[in-house]
């Protein structure tokens, strides 16, 4: 493993279900090709988790999203994309989340930087998706279905 890059960084994700789909964003530019994630992203000091939920959701999807419980916890170690390289330290937040009925995915005012479209997936077709964390597919495929332990221990980046 490369260094880590101190400080810790929290990270707000939504878990946004609507039948038997998930709103991914979906990502392209990386050497690896497309890839997909939650929405959310870094918490910035001075905010709370909810509060950057909010603002991430509002940036990324282009709506705000109410946010009703957390349901899972995890340690995840991403590899930087860019030089000088090492390893980024994230303690991921995953809050089961809506949007309005009439959403329609669209990206936001100011989504990622290799952010192309916000989209519905179906939950049975993750575990085939380049889906980042690669380790949280199965646990969202089955997210429903998920009771007792909130803490994942540590997925795989």
């Amino acid at each position: 493993m490369e260094p880590i890059i101190p400080p810790i960084r929290n990270a707000a994700r939504a878990l946004i279900l609507q039948g038997d789909k998930i709103l991914l964003l979906r990502k392209d530019g990386y050497d690896t090709g497309e890839r997909f994630a939650l929405p959310g992203g870094g918490q910035d000091l001075g905010e709370t988790l909810e509060q950057a939920l909010i603002r991430e959701c509002m940036e990324e999807i282009g709506t705000r999203v109410e946010i009703r419980d957390l349901v899972f916890v995890a340690d995840a170690f991403k590899p930087r994309d860019t030089p000088p390289g090492g390893t980024r330290h994230l303690v991921e937040f995953l809050f089961a989340c809506t949007v309005p009925d009439d959403y329609v995915p669209v990206n936001g005012h100011h989504p990622d930087k290799h952010q192309v479209e916000v989209v519905w997936s179906r939950l049975d077709e993750l575990a085939d998706m380049p889906l980042y964390p690669r380790s949280l597919a199965p646990y969202l495929a089955n997210s429903s279905e998920i009771a007792g332990s909130v803490y994942l221990g540590t997925i795989d980046w």
